[in-house]
């Protein structure tokens, strides 16, 4: 994959990722915020985005989205493929509703 390709699938995701937190924010204010791991104040910066300037954070160089968990042990639990799965995913759920919400820096 050269780099162009990259910054491309990057501006895509990062399209897509805010155009799904909008919506969700629109649809349901307090399950975005669960969901997303963002804070009250950001939901609202992403409720007022307009198209141009959601266009325009997109077009960044950079992941606008991340994952909500350094732990591997969440990772292990999110994958798993035994017969208590349901468990795991309801712990992992548990654990990353426990973390702080991210901060506008």
């Amino acid at each position: 994959m050269n780099m162009n390709d990259m910054m491309a699938d990057i501006r895509d995701a990062n399209l897509s990722y805010l155009m799904l937190a909008q919506q969700m924010v629109r649809a349901d204010r307090a399950t975005a915020i669960f969901r997303l791991g963002i804070s009250a104040e950001l939901a609202d910066l992403i409720d007022h985005l307009s198209p141009a300037q959601i266009v325009k954070l997109a077009a960044s160089n950079m992941m606008l989205a991340r994952f909500r968990f350094d732990d591997a042990a969440v990772l292990g639990m999110l994958t798993s493929h035994s017969k208590e799965r349901s468990l795991s995913q309801a712990h992992a759920t548990i654990l990353m509703a426990a973390q702080p919400v991210e901060e506008i820096a």
